[in-house]
């Protein structure tokens, strides 16, 4: 497995540090060197931030941790605005250089450190394959999954809006369609979404379907190719770094309900998001 260049960081190392630096100041008033290594701006209740986290924990990259917590609104802040104008997670940080979108993030990892070939093959067509998948599910998977969280756990629960029995039970229905979509089109008999061995699609997929599941959707049940997938993904990430990278959302359900000032700033952007 591929190792990058660190100073006195140990791989994935959560910092002590306040989240919001700009270039770390911090560093500088400690008398510190400027860290070798990248930050990432994450929360795990994030299904992209999941992703990036698992890669890099997975692929030894060393990287200093900054949390990021979207359900006290950390996002919205004007330092975070800063670090990310969108006001959207996850971030990468590379020194001066800064880079936002969950797939942009994944590929320039795969690119600046020496990670296997499976995860974003150089073989012309196995790599278009990941590809076709990451440009499908943006629009998909993603979108039904997010809806499912929000829709079954994370408007009633954690605003305190309540959403009508007919828009659940639509909004799983879009779902299941969707699932089926996964197995028939991108999964077929194949041990793994692009091929044989788990790639960035296998990834990104996986840490999608665990945000329904995380709203207690029984997702691979009556589903056996799409549960042995999942079997065969966990296994090839590492069941530890799997569950840990998985925890916050396995729990959301029991979200206290959000601060009325978050809420009142968050409502509109939660509603754009799940349309």
């Amino acid at each position: 497995m591929g190792r990058g260049r660190g100073v006195g960081r140990a791989a994935g190392r959560q910092s002590q540090r306040p989240p919001y630096c700009v270039r770390c100041p911090w560093r500088r008033e400690a008398g510190l060197p400027p860290t070798m290594g990248l930050e990432l701006y994450l929360d795990l209740l994030s299904q992209p931030c999941r992703a990036v986290y698992i890669f890099a924990k997975k692929n030894s990259i060393p990287f200093e941790l900054r949390t990021v917590d979207l359900r006290k609104g950390q996002h919205l802040s004007d330092a975070f605005a800063q670090i990310s104008p969108l006001q959207k997670v996850p971030v990468l940080k590379d020194g001066d250089f800064t880079l936002t979108e969950s797939v942009a993030i994944l590929l320039y990892m795969t690119r600046k450190y020496k990670v296997p070939d499976h995860w974003y093959p150089q073989d012309l067509q196995a790599r278009a394959r990941v590809d076709e998948y990451l440009a499908w599910q943006h629009m998909a998977l993603r979108r039904n999954c997010l809806r499912a969280l929000w829709h079954k756990v994370m408007l009633p629960v954690f605003l305190d809006e309540p959403v009508s029995p007919e828009m659940l039970a639509a909004t799983l229905a879009e779902l299941d369609v969707t699932l089926q979509v996964l197995e028939d089109k991108f999964l077929q008999d194949k041990a793994f979404l692009a091929g044989p061995h788990v790639s960035l699609a296998d990834l990104v997929a996986i840490t999608e379907l665990m945000h329904p599941v995380g709203a207690g959707c029984q997702v691979f049940e009556g589903r056996p190719k799409l549960a042995v997938w999942r079997q065969r993904v966990e296994a090839a990430v590492g069941e530890v770094l799997f569950q840990e990278a998985h925890e916050v959302i396995l729990k959301a359900k029991h979200s206290q309900p959000a601060d009325p000032t978050i809420k009142q700033k968050m409502m509109s952007r939660v509603l754009a998001m799940i349309q």
